[in-house]
């Protein structure tokens, strides 16, 4: 069921929540070039914080390239009257340190609120890890038939419904195909860490994002010991058994959950702009990072996703498509360490949009900031075609 929200009731609970609202920058919108001939990128000045940003050109542009110039539709080469300021609006409204990306995949504009800041991933990073996998793949040093075994020794904590499989059978052994759609679509942690573990460790991911050029986007060590500091503790493979891993972290001083929490907020070794990732999706869509057939294979893999079914997916109407990535961290005394979705929207004219919200920290209740989510992407699908 598609769950719709009002714009007016939204802007309203949130413009109550001003005050409480974190740093507050205007809306940098980043023109594009014109695509050419041979992929190359460019960087160009952000007007709110004066930095820069890398852009991407010379991808292809599915809807736009054929048309000749002077028949364009109004929204390739600039964002809608109004978007900015909306998207800023909502920004501003809501409590806690919140980062919002929209990026015309077919066209030359991109807008942010803090964009170019790092944000805590959480299990977005899992498309970074399929994509490496996807990357060996394309080049002949892996097999989406090839066969990974996993044991007690390989499970690793929260999310992991491979888990239970493990431990009644005694070990699994999954396709890398197989272990793709579990991770990707159900974000399994077993599952993910298992594909790291396969393609070369967090090592491999990281020379992938730095040969794609992908900017601002950090990979983490694995989910073990990303949620182990992120609590205070060092990794102990009991604490994958039910619910050991959340018994240690309860038994705790307040004083040193407090200062983990506090030390991977301002510095998230998993940590990645919005901006960035808001590139990437368009780059992936655009075929540019992937083979064609690895292309094709994960945008399917990311249309079947089944998290978040009330973030970003929910704002928008009958008619668009949305594949995408949710991200969770840990709770602390009410407050989230994380909490995102990135996708590609595509509308049913086929133009297609990044778009990606990132809570880095944030006390607003879960409802509100789904809420949220579905104003942005609600906003997008608003003011597309004006």
């Amino acid at each position: 069921m598609k769950v719709r929200v009002s714009r007016k009731p939204m802007l309203a609970v949130l413009a109550g929540a001003a005050v409480l609202a974190g740093c507050v920058s205007s809306a940098a919108i980043v023109p594009q070039p014109r695509a050419a001939a041979q992929p190359r990128a460019v960087t160009q000045p952000v007007r709110s914080n004066g930095g820069s940003v890398t852009v991407p050109i010379g991808a292809p542009v599915r809807s736009a390239m054929p048309a000749p110039r002077g028949t364009l539709d109004p929204g390739f080469r600039r964002a809608p009257a109004g978007l900015s300021d909306r998207i800023a609006q909502l920004w501003r409204a809501f409590p806690g340190k919140t980062g919002i990306a929209v990026q015309r995949i077919d066209g030359e504009w991109a807008l942010a609120q803090r964009g170019d800041d790092l944000f805590p991933q959480q299990s977005v990073s899992k498309l970074w890890v399929t994509m490496t996998v996807l990357d060996a793949v394309d080049q002949g040093r892996m097999t989406l038939d090839q066969r990974v075994r996993i044991g007690p020794e390989d499970l690793t904590l929260f999310h992991q419904p491979l888990a239970a499989r493990v431990r009644s059978e005694g070990s699994v052994t999954m396709s890398v195909r197989d272990l793709i759609e579990t991770a990707i679509t159900h974000s399994d942690n077993t599952a993910n860490d298992s594909l790291l573990r396969t393609v070369g460790g967090p090592e491999a991911v990281r020379r992938f994002v730095s040969k794609k050029d992908l900017g601002s986007i950090r990979f983490g060590p694995g989910e073990r010991l990303l949620q182990a500091g992120t609590a205070g503790l060092t990794w102990q493979q009991s604490y994958s058994i039910g619910r050991n891993f959340e018994m240690a972290r309860a038994a705790l001083p307040a004083s040193t959950r407090h200062a983990a929490m506090n030390n991977y907020l301002a510095n998230p070794v998993d940590g990645a702009s919005p901006a960035a990732i808001a590139r990437a999706l368009a780059r992936l869509a655009r075929g540019t990072l992937l083979s064609p057939e690895s292309t094709d294979y994960l945008q399917g893999v990311l249309s079947r996703t089944r998290s978040g079914p009330k973030r970003l997916k929910a704002g928008l109407p009958p008619g668009w498509q949305f594949m995408h990535k949710t991200g969770t961290g840990q709770n602390l005394g009410g407050m989230t360490a994380g909490y995102n979705d990135i996708g590609i929207a595509t509308a049913p004219d086929g133009t297609r949009y990044a778009i990606v919200v990132m809570m880095g920290s944030t006390t607003a209740g879960i409802p509100a900031r789904m809420a949220l989510m579905q104003s942005v992407s609600s906003a997008v699908a608003e003011y597309h075609g004006r």
